[in-house]
């Protein structure tokens, strides 16, 4: 999972950068609210944590350009300012969730995961034949074992889980693998693509390629009995 954290604080940024990336999810740091709606702009985030005093343009200005460019990402506030006309503000641009500073971490992971588990349907398991991901501890279960893959490789099967039944491009999984300017090109892309198609197709599924649109996962219709 891909979140923005736009805040200008050093310190709080680079310890909220890491408690979360201990629990599992890659993390872009924005210092200013422009580079944050360029961000959100040229790249697919899973939600977004917003400081409303940034430089450059206010946390609700970011907003109010998000929710202009019909982008439904969640968006938790978190900010010093707690009055109610700044909760109702943000609420009206656009925000899903409000915190105010000082804040309890354990509170914010808890409310990251329910945004995050309701802007996919509200559920805490997405599943295709024997396989499942665990959309809040990040793991994929098959036959109800962990399986382990590689950072890349989780990240590609992720994606292909959150948009089951839609194909994904090539373009949307190179940002998802983005890491902090990184940019990764087609035979990459593929390198991983073959990987996890081979591992997959012992477990009666299939990762389709529709050529000029991406990549489809799906349940192999030529496998009768999966192994396990």
């Amino acid at each position: 999972m891909k979140i923005l954290l736009a805040e200008d604080d050093v310190t709080l940024a680079d310890g909220l950068t890491q408690a979360l990336s201990q629990v599992g999810y890659e993390v872009i740091n924005a210092m200013t609210g422009t580079y944050a709606d360029t961000a959100l702009y040229t790249q697919e985030f899973d939600l977004v944590i917003l400081d409303l005093n940034l430089p450059g343009l206010s946390g609700n200005e970011v907003i109010k350009n998000l929710r202009g460019r019909k982008n439904a990402v969640p968006v938790l506030v978190l900010t010093a300012r707690n009055g109610l006309d700044d909760r109702i503000n943000s609420l009206e641009y656009g925000a899903d969730d409000y915190m105010s500073k000082p804040f309890e971490l354990k509170e914010l992971e808890v409310r990251i995961r329910a945004l995050i588990r309701r802007s996919y349907g509200g559920f805490h398991h997405i599943t295709i034949g024997n396989l499942t991901l665990d959309i809040q501890t990040r793991q994929i279960y098959v036959n109800g074992k962990v399986e382990s893959f590689s950072s890349r490789e989780y990240a590609v099967l992720e994606i292909l889980f959150l948009h089951l039944g839609k194909v994904v491009s090539k373009d949307k999984i190179a940002q998802r693998l983005s890491i902090h300017g990184e940019i990764l090109g087609d035979n990459a892309i593929e390198v991983y693509i073959h990987r996890l198609r081979k591992r997959l197709a012992l477990w009666g599924i299939n990762i389709r390629t529709l050529r000029g649109l991406g990549y489809l996962l799906e349940k192999d219709s030529n496998d009768t009995n999966p192994k396990s």
